[in-house]
């Protein structure tokens, strides 16, 4: 065999290896929701929140802006497992919990803690309340349009987005939603064996 058929074969396998890391890349989303679903459901229902196909439900364009108005986006979280909480600025006492529950969920996976940041799309321009704001530190705070959340986000039939916490994956696509009124015990064991399962994020 030449030179020119060796240089020849070494680009072909080189071209082979690089077109197979591109599929794998693409293909990790649908890799992850596999992953997930035969994990925390191996037989019938073991898991508490509502599993979603995450390839349906990637991160859209929100225009979702920063409390002060420059341009921000989930995206920004991308590489962290994300606990999404939505409502407008005017937060009464079930959104109030639900945010103070998310920063106790979060709390109790110890050490695994630091892979999930949590989030409160703010779906108006009203003021939030700084003693809420000091209680959740740590919580990311963006206004995003309340049409283009609701658009993006399934809810329970008769409900609504702020009835829910919502978890999305390190690849920025949606895949579990909470029930209202969740239980605390049952949302962290879901939370836990997402942690576990997932050796990204």
């Amino acid at each position: 065999m030449d030179q020119n058929q060796t240089s020849n074969t070494t680009k072909k396998r080189t071209g082979r290896w690089k077109l197979f890391a591109v599929l794998l890349v693409c293909a990790s989303p649908l890799l992850l929701s596999y992953l997930t679903y035969y994990v925390i459901k191996p037989s019938g229902r073991t898991n508490y929140g509502d599993l979603i196909d995450p390839r349906k439900y990637p991160i859209p364009q929100l225009g979702a802006t920063t409390l002060d108005g420059k341009p921000a986006s989930l995206e920004q979280f991308k590489g962290k497992w994300i606990m999404l909480n939505v409502d407008n600025g005017d937060c009464q006492q079930a959104c109030k919990d639900q945010l103070v529950q998310m920063r106790q969920l979060r709390l109790m996976q110890g050490k695994e803690r630091e892979r999930i940041e949590r989030v409160w799309l703010v779906t108006d321009a009203t003021p939030l309340d700084t003693m809420l704001m000091r209680v959740i530190e740590g919580t990311h705070f963006l206004r995003a349009p309340a049409g283009a959340v609701a658009s993006w986000l399934p809810v329970e039939q008769g409900g609504n987005a702020a009835d829910h916490i919502y978890i999305i994956d390190p690849l920025g696509n949606l895949m579990m939603r909470f029930p209202k009124d969740a239980d605390p015990a049952k949302v962290k064991k879901d939370i836990g064996k997402l942690l576990k399962a997932s050796a990204i994020g």
